[in-house]
């Protein structure tokens, strides 16, 4: 039997505060539409807020990228940026009938906290992932973080099944139940940085100085999946909208989460390890096989067929997980990763904000729009992943 090596221990010690962090945060996704909406909130403030929560969490990724790389400090933005991030999720808990706006801003914190901790999570993955191949361990680090979002959902179902009381109470339950995984995640955490407290050892340091430069094949890339996030539609939209139409109920929405969750899991590992052997070629199947997700779940009133779409939907957020950002562990040199992270996420979240605001208007005025919208936005990214990979290796013949 083949030895684990510390690589991969680590890799899997972070797969697993992954795990409990998932459990956290897409527990509490998987009813934050729905929630949002009980507590007075139209479509289009549901869009607004979800992806304002985006563009301030990605655009403040871009700032504490820089950080990350000017400090080198990877652990101390990791574990700050984790309890802000799960703890703001059992706040939820506390907000009262009418406090729409309180929990606006608690989920918007959530997503600052995610901001101050992913690229330096994702930088000190990327010197793990070094050893055992990018797509290989950003796609074990997705299927282990998606287990977490698949146990999350059918923990608050079951929240929801048993508990009685009012809607304000049993959405209460729900979210003070989420304060035992975002422990558990701090715990992990910790003992992770205890065994592992120099992860940056992992990738050794290049022999040529290697500076980053926002070359033309970079910005190619990063138009590409700005595209891809513009069309890809927040799940706070798609749960009101299978709640609003009646074909579900609310103690349903978890299950149907749950098992987006599970395609988005072996999405991560069969196309991170495609990505390893094919390289782009993984994305572009990727994208064509997600794109039309919307079609499914908004224009039709099947339940078969809203669930096609939503696991469409999950090999979608599998692949943005685990190839997107293996993409720039490879093409970003290491002392620039940080940054270079900050910049993809930067950009992927203020079009993933425009795209939510504009779905979620959209929404309110011609679902066909928003189909349209949708599909075509994603599938206008493979055309520019296929320019990205001939410029990257034209770029690598001439270096």
């Amino acid at each position: 039997m083949k030895k684990i090596t510390p690589a991969m221990t680590f890799i899997l010690l972070l797969g697993i505060v992954s795990l409990f962090s998932d459990m956290t945060h897409e527990g509490a996704a998987s009813i934050r539409g729905a929630y949002l909406s009980f507590l007075g909130a139209s479509a289009s403030v549901i869009g607004f807020v979800s992806g304002l929560g985006e563009l301030v969490g990605y655009s403040l990724r871009w700032v504490f990228g820089k950080l990350t790389d000017k400090t080198k400090k990877y652990w101390t933005m990791t574990i700050i940026g984790y309890a802000i991030d799960v703890f703001a999720v059992p706040a939820l808990a506390l907000v009262s009938e009418d406090g729409w706006i309180l929990a606006c801003f608690l989920l918007i914190l959530e997503k600052m906290g995610k901001a101050i901790k992913k690229p330096a999570k994702s930088t000190i993955l990327s010197f793990a992932a070094s050893r055992e191949g990018a797509g290989k361990s950003f796609a074990v680090q997705e299927a282990l973080d998606q287990i977490g979002a698949f146990i999350g959902p059918l923990i608050l179902y079951l929240v929801m099944l048993f508990k009685g009381g009012s809607g304000c109470e049993v959405y209460s339950a729900c979210f003070a139940v989420l304060l035992v995984p975002a422990f558990l995640t701090m715990f992990f955490l910790l003992y992770a940085k205890r065994r592992f407290p120099n992860p940056e050892l992992f990738e050794p340091e290049s022999k040529k100085e290697e500076k980053f430069t926002f070359n033309r094949s970079f910005a190619v890339y990063i138009i590409g999946i700005s595209l891809f996030a513009f069309g890809f539609i927040d799940f706070s939209l798609i749960t009101m909208h299978v709640f609003k139409s009646g074909i579900f109920t609310d103690r349903q929405l978890p299950l149907l989460y749950a098992g987006a969750m599970a395609a988005d899991a072996l999405s991560a590992l069969f196309f991170g390890c495609m990505y390893d052997r094919h390289g782009v070629k993984a994305l572009v199947l990727s994208t064509l096989l997600s794109a039309p997700f919307a079609l499914f779940i908004f224009g039709f009133a099947s339940p078969d067929m809203i669930i096609f779409g939503m696991i469409l939907w999950g090999v979608g957020m599998g692949a943005q997980e685990s190839i997107l950002k293996a993409v720039v562990s490879v093409i970003v040199p290491k002392q620039s990763r940080g940054a270079g992270y900050g910049i993809f996420e930067f950009s992927f979240g203020l079009f993933w904000f425009l795209g939510s605001w504009l779905l979620g208007v959209l929404y309110d005025t011609s679902i066909y729009a928003l189909i349209a919208v949708s599909i075509a936005a994603q599938s206008a990214s493979i055309p520019l992943y296929l320019l990205f990979a001939r410029m990257s290796m034209a770029e690598a013949q001439r270096s």
